[in-house]
């Protein structure tokens, strides 16, 4: 079961108008269709489709800001002295830091 022909498809819509409107709404609607057609400068573009298959596609925009070229944070090493940091932790404290016991490599 494949896709309905163009035809068909025509025909299921006019099936479908002639179901929900008048003889003279229909009317209406044919000239308005005729009035549409012949116009070249008409503000209506036709359906896309591609838009509905494919909702993502190139759905993507460029940053207005220019990209940047220089950091405004200046980020500066930290140098700690070990020394120092353990007199530190020991006045905190009042106790000193232990080593870091070393794990068997074998397990």
């Amino acid at each position: 079961m494949g896709e309905f022909s163009p035809m068909k498809k025509i025909e299921r819509f006019v099936i479908w108008i002639c179901s929900k409107f008048n003889q003279d709404e229909i009317l209406n609607i044919i000239d308005q269709l005729i009035e549409i057609s012949n116009d070249k400068n008409f503000d209506k573009l036709p359906k896309d489709n591609f838009k509905e298959k494919h909702p993502n596609y190139r759905d993507f925009s460029v940053d207005p800001q220019a990209p940047l070229t220089y950091s405004e944070v200046v980020h500066r090493k930290k140098i700690f002295h070990y020394k120092k940091l353990l007199a530190e932790y020991k006045t905190k404290n009042n106790k000193p830091l232990k080593p870091v016991k070393v794990r068997d490599k074998k397990k």
